[in-house]
């Protein structure tokens, strides 16, 4: 492991943030000598941000708990074109309207996991529409155009990628990768920022942002990517067996965001306790070291800290106590999803599609074939057997892992 001297990345060392990096030694200079003001850059496609954006917002934590300052770009300008990157199709275009309020709604997970204000360290929000839309387009020819060569431009993976698998690439993204480089040039000019963060994949692109400051305007101005994070299984971090885990609480209930954290293949622990929580090394250390049934210690242990990260102490605590009533006690937890039963009842094909268990009659057949669905832990083998519309509640189980409650209407 690398000495650095600096305490920021002695941190993201540590912790298993780091992959790629721009002149470390100057870069670790540098955070020695002054605050860092350091960015992420965050299209606004949805209302909510997922948990495969997590390690670049943590990245910004980080670099505030090291006493550094945290520069948030929300893409209001780029979310109009598209970042190509590990895409194979166009992306659909949002109206105005939408990206605001996008950007108003993913700036409430924000406010859990920073310290926003005017102070030399505290965050601050800028949204990258400001400027480029601003900005003409013989201007951009002339000022940007000029350090950008297409040979250069073919060979990025987001583009070569692409084209080798024969998908069509409009013009309009070609443009991402120079309105990015000059995002990070623009602002080195406004904000004095000196260091993008991003996962791998954004490397090729920060590495433009990395030259055209120095050939624009002489400023060393530096790169870091973390490592692509994965689960055990080799599945996107983002993504769960019932499609993205939002850190928004419209998006995604917390037992559900809980129960995330709580089901990580045993491999994973450690791994995320690191990147996604705030509990001391050593505390990880003992964590991940427990065997056996009690690994299960460390996954709650991982699921509380995570949870009250976004979503507040009392969202992690209300989850923890919805799961120990839920598999513990066999009792129903409040957070639990629900579903009214109306008084002459309704089919447990309904009753899974209702739910949210099945995205539809054909699947929620199959998950019963399979013996994937259970009434008060009883197994249903019978894709016609009805439930009653009262008097008291039942849970309805899809697997082992989820639970809801079917009250009367």
């Amino acid at each position: 492991m690398t000495q650095h001297q600096s305490p920021l990345l002695r941190l993201l060392e540590e912790r298993g943030y780091i992959h790629q990096l721009t002149d470390a030694a100057a870069l670790d200079a540098l955070a020695l000598k002054q605050v860092l003001p350091g960015y992420v850059g965050f299209d606004a496609t949805a209302p909510s941000l997922h948990v495969g954006n997590l390690v670049s917002i943590m990245l910004l934590r980080r670099l505030q708990q090291t006493g550094h300052k945290p520069v948030v770009v929300m893409g209001g300008g780029t979310t109009r074109i598209g970042d190509p990157t590990g895409k194979d199709e166009v992306r659909k275009m949002l109206t105005d309207e939408a990206i605001e309020a996008n950007i108003a709604s993913i700036r409430t997970a924000f406010e859990r996991l920073l310290v926003f204000g005017d102070g030399p360290t505290d965050a601050v929000m800028v949204n990258n529409h400001d400027w480029l839309g601003q900005l003409g387009y013989i201007e951009m020819l002339q000022k940007v155009g000029t350090h950008f060569t297409v040979n250069r431009m073919l060979s990025f993976d987001s583009v070569k990628l692409r084209l080798e698998r024969e998908q069509p690439m409009t013009f309009l993204e070609f443009n991402y990768m120079i309105l990015q480089g000059y995002d990070f040039r623009h602002l080195s000019q406004t904000h004095g920022v000196r260091l993008q963060m991003g996962g791998s994949d954004q490397w090729g692109n920060i590495i433009n942002g990395v030259e055209l400051a120095r050939r624009m305007d002489g400023t060393e101005v530096f790169g870091l990517t973390t490592p692509l994070i994965t689960k055990a299984d080799g599945t996107k971090m983002g993504k769960s067996v019932s499609g993205a885990v939002w850190l928004n609480e419209e998006q995604l209930p917390s037992y559900d965001y809980w129960q995330f954290w709580r089901n990580a293949d045993d491999r994973d622990v450690g791994k995320f306790l690191r990147l996604f929580t705030d509990l001391p090394i050593d505390e990880i250390a003992r964590l991940e070291a427990l065997e056996g049934s009690e690994i299960n210690d460390a996954k709650i242990a991982l699921a509380n800290a995570a949870t009250a990260l976004c979503r507040g102490e009392d969202a992690a605590q209300a989850a923890q106590a919805t799961a120990q009533a839920t598999f513990a006690g066999g009792g129903l937890g409040e957070d639990l999803p629900s579903l009214a039963v109306p008084a002459d009842g309704l089919t447990i094909i309904d009753a899974l599609v209702g739910i949210g268990f099945a995205a539809s009659r054909g699947e929620a057949k199959r998950l019963i074939a399979g013996g994937g669905a259970r009434i008060d832990g009883v197994l249903v083998t019978d894709e016609a057997q009805r439930i009653a519309g009262g008097p008291g509640e039942v849970r309805l189980s899809s697997g082992k892992k989820k639970h809801g409650i079917l009250r009367p209407a």
